[in-house]
């Protein structure tokens, strides 16, 4: 379900294999304006980035260097083999040499 007014929100019981239990489970909370609201954390991100979606390339290359700052691993089993082919393709695409 897709909400919109002024913000865009996508409303899914679950997504990328990932259902709301596991994501509020490892939720990182803020509170704003006297609200708690909760965030993925990056690992979790991590997670739901594991897609074949081109726009989560960036993701992709930025979590692993933000989790390793952290003293987290980004590594899934069977993903390490097809992140740089992925990023080539982006990367020459973006460089329009693709």
């Amino acid at each position: 379900m897709r909400v919109a007014d002024e913000i865009l929100v996508d409303l899914m019981k679950s997504g990328c294999g990932i259902t709301y239990a596991d994501a509020i489970a490892d939720a990182v909370w803020k509170e704003i304006d006297g609200v708690r609201i909760p965030f993925a954390s990056p690992q979790m991100l991590w997670r739901m980035k594991q897609t074949r979606r081109e726009k989560d390339i960036p993701d992709c290359l930025f979590l692993p260097q933000l989790l390793q700052e952290h003293g987290s691993s980004a590594k899934l089993p069977g993903t390490e083999s097809k992140k740089p082919g992925r990023f080539r393709d982006w990367l020459g695409r973006i460089l329009g040499q693709g």
